[in-house]
């Protein structure tokens, strides 16, 4: 097992998300680097401050996404912010390169010491809205060895959101989280249909029959939702609910990150 993994899943985690300002090159910028760099350190330090046990960076703003191949100046920024973040908390941070740019985010993660990536299409091809996804877990895998960074986890998403998955419809979840396994995944994200859409229950539990690996929920978790939850997974990536007004778009709420937090530790 990962020591990454092994060492943070000891106890359930709350993982927050930093969703960067859209970067140099996309439609929606309007920030230089430095600033973009400034918001994620704010961000960052609301998270450490309120006792969130790791952040995870996404460029969710560059829509629209690119197809697994980004740009040397998407890679370069998102090393840039991840290592700022990084010097500036000590928290476990996390890095996912839309869309699907698994070697990208993994190449960014190792230059910026972070310790895990999230990516999408590991295993099993799918329709997402950037087009078709074919799994990589061989390339992204062989990648991980060829620079040296099996140190840094890889969450795997399975039957990601904001995508048709008829193509694999003879195939359950626990189907897809067995694959996953056996390509090496050091986690599993599970989340619902679209960002901010709450995760079915059944598909946790069936995942959690199928496999020892933590489970992660990817989606729609909020302070009223989390105990629906508590029993049935290992971690939580939280994003719009912890922004203002509960919106991804928006910047980061201390006071609904505490209020996470709070509610987190009573059941703890």
């Amino acid at each position: 097992m990962n020591k990454f993994i092994k060492e943070f899943f000891n106890t359930q985690k709350i993982i927050g998300m930093i969703h960067v300002a859209a970067l140099p090159g996309t439609p929606k910028n309007n920030n230089s680097i430095e600033k973009i760099i400034e918001i994620a350190v704010q961000e960052a330090k609301i998270y450490q401050d309120c006792g969130i046990d790791a952040i995870m960076l996404e460029n969710m703003h560059d829509v629209p996404y690119l197809n697994r191949e980004v740009g040397p100046e998407i890679i370069a920024s998102m090393t840039a912010i991840a290592r700022e973040v990084k010097q500036n908390v000590n928290l476990p941070c996390g890095i996912q390169i839309l869309a699907g740019a698994n070697q990208a985010a993994l190449a960014a993660a190792q230059a910026a010491e972070c310790e895990f990536i999230r990516a999408e299409g590991f295993v099993f091809s799918h329709i997402a809205d950037e087009g078709f996804i074919n799994a990589d877990a061989a390339d992204l895998m062989r990648f991980r060895k060829k620079i040296g960074a099996e140190h840094i986890a890889v969450f795997s998403d399975i039957k990601k959101k904001h995508s048709s998955h008829s193509i694999t419809s003879d195939l359950t979840i626990s189907d897809f989280t067995k694959a996953a396994e056996f390509f090496l995944s050091d986690g599993i994200v599970i989340t619902g249909k679209s960002t901010s859409e709450m995760t079915d229950l059944k598909d946790l539990q069936e995942a959690n029959r199928a496999t020892n690996l933590p489970i992660i929920i990817g989606s729609g978790i909020t302070v009223d939702n989390i105990i629906v939850y508590w029993d049935h997974t290992d971690g939580f990536i939280v994003g719009s609910h912890f922004k203002e007004d509960g919106k991804w778009q928006n910047s980061v709420s201390k006071d609904r990150v505490m209020q996470f937090v709070e509610k987190f530790t009573s059941l703890k």
